[in-house]
C-alpha cells in the first residue's frame, strides 16, 4: 500500500506539471492499491486552481469515480497533529502528518510525493529508518 500526498495528485492531474510524466509514468505502472487522506483532497482542492479549469474538472472526475480511496477520521488527524507538532522546526504540515499516520495505520512507508524535504527528514512511526518516497525512489 501507497500513502498518495497532495504533491503526488497534483503533478498526476495537472499535465503542465514540471513533475508530470515522472509521476504519471509510475502511477500507471504502480501494482498496489494507493490510499490518501481527506486533508490531502483539501490541499489538492486548493491548490490546482492554479492548473486552470480543465485539471479541476479532472479531479472532481476523479473523486466522483473514486480515483482516490480515503482513510480519515478523528484519530487519523490527532496522530496527525503529534506529528506535524514533532516536526515543526521543519514547518511540516497537518496535511504531511496525516501522510505519516496514514502510512503507519496502513503498515507501510512508502509514500507518493514531490516533497522530499520534509518526508525525507521525517521518521515512520513504527520506527522504521525512512520513507520510501515515490517516484523517486521507485527501483
Amino acid at each position: 500500500m501507497i500513502a498518495l500526498d497532495a504533491s503526488a495528485i497534483i503533478a498526476l492531474i495537472d499535465g503542465r506539471d514540471r513533475n508530470h510524466a515522472a509521476v504519471a509514468g509510475w502511477y500507471r505502472d504502480v501494482d498496489e492499491p494507493t490510499w490518501t487522506t481527506p486533508l490531502a483532497l483539501a490541499e489538492v482542492d486548493l491548490v490546482l486552481p492554479r492548473a486552470g479549469p480543465a485539471a479541476i474538472r479532472a479531479f472532481r472526475k476523479d473523486l466522483i469515480a473514486g480515483a482516490f480511496p480515503l482513510e480519515g477520521d478523528p484519530e487519523l488527524v490527532r496522530r496527525a497533529a503529534e506529528v506535524a507538532e514533532a516536526y515543526a522546526d521543519l514547518g511540516v504540515s497537518l496535511t504531511d502528518g496525516s501522510l505519516v499516520a496514514l502510512a503507519d495505520r496502513l503498515g507501510t512507508t512508502s509514500i507518493a510525493t514531490l516533497d522530499e524535504r520534509h518526508f525525507r527528514a521525517m521518521r515512520p512511526l513504527s520506527g522504521g529508518p525512512a520513507f520510501t518516497l515515490l517516484p523517486a525512489d521507485a527501483a
